[in-house]
């Protein structure tokens, strides 16, 4: 038993510490491709990394790297109402004529009436704001020129967990700064997380038997 309840503690262990999933463009980093030399190395030129002299250090081949401004805002606002109203009634009487069967039912009157009312009012709002900044590494240079990224930055927080802000998307070397520097915002098909683990964070999480029972449940 102590065996089984050890087991469950390293368990339980392990997966506080393991990496949370992600969407971002894989792979998370790459190296540098080796050139092909063209002439042979001297004490200053070396062929396998050469650039030109006077070429700026903006990023252009697989593994450079280029600074993500984070300068995400977003709002959305949605509001929406509508409403039904219908009434109807009726009235009918069984007038006295002699010489009918059913005397009973002569002088009755009778009277029906329906009424009908809905309404129905909702409203959503969502208010993003992320700011900071992320180095990325160029994963491939696109045939037109175009760049993937993708990088990853990891903050240990004490005990608590770690945190984990990720970055990729495609950038246009035109929107490259001569810092080497490009903002967010200027990024196609961007992909930024922000996640965490450790225990703060699986205590926001639902157990899996409470999810089972909200999804299987009809009530």
């Amino acid at each position: 038993m102590n065996r089984i309840v050890a087991l469950g503690f390293l368990l339980l262990a392990g997966c506080a510490g393991t990496t949370p999933p992600t969407m971002v463009h894989q792979p998370m980093t790459a190296r540098p491709v080796v050139q092909n030399a063209q002439a042979g190395n001297g004490a200053i030129f070396q062929a396998g990394g050469m650039r030109p002299l006077f070429e700026d250090r903006r990023a252009r081949m697989v593994g450079d790297t280029i600074t993500i401004n984070l300068v995400e805002n977003s709002n959305a606002a949605k509001k929406s109402s509508s409403s039904a109203d219908r009434t109807s009634s009726m009235n009918a009487s069984v007038p006295t004529v002699s010489g009918l069967p059913g005397k009973t039912f002569q002088g009755m009157s009778l009277s029906a009436s329906d009424a009908m009312k809905f309404a129905g009012d909702g409203a959503s709002a969502a208010n993003n704001t992320f700011t900071g900044t992320i180095t990325v590494t160029v994963i491939e240079a696109l045939p037109n020129g175009n760049l993937l990224v993708s990088g990853e930055k990891k903050l240990a927080i004490n005990e608590g967990g770690d945190e984990f802000i990720r970055f990729s998307g495609v950038v246009n070397p035109a929107t490259i700064t001569t810092a080497n520097t490009v903002q967010s915002v200027q990024v196609a098909d961007a992909r930024l997380e922000y996640k965490q683990n450790g225990y703060i964070d699986s205590a926001q999480v639902m157990g899996w038997l409470s999810r089972f029972f909200l999804s299987a449940l009809p009530f």
